[in-house]
């Protein structure tokens, strides 16, 4: 009997642990300086090694990278500069009090 209720118990702690809240909103920069939506940054392209391209910010405190894909899911690999390199106004969307040493 005591197995039974301890199984029982198990099942439904798991069950309630599924509820958990997800946890924060991954298309807002909740940091100290430079809140907001991530769609009102400037966003360039990075090539990596592979010669696909990825979406890339940097607000100078944090920079955010996200691999562009097709509408099947697939990476896209225009060639828009040379493997590692990356183009564009990327680090021109700050408006922070803190600079980008680099």
């Amino acid at each position: 009997m005591t197995m039974t209720k301890l199984t029982l118990l198990a099942g439904v702690a798991l069950s309630l642990a599924a509820c958990a809240p997800v946890g924060p909103d991954k298309s807002r920069d909740l940091q100290t300086f430079d809140r907001g939506d991530l769609s009102q940054m400037r966003w360039g392209v990075w090539v990596d090694p592979d010669g696909c391209d990825n979406w890339i910010a940097d607000d100078g405190v944090e920079g955010y990278l996200a691999r562009r894909l097709d509408k099947y899911g697939k990476p896209i690999c225009s060639g828009v500069a040379p493997p590692t390199v990356a183009t564009g106004d990327f680090k021109q969307g700050s408006t922070s009090l803190i600079g980008d040493p680099l």
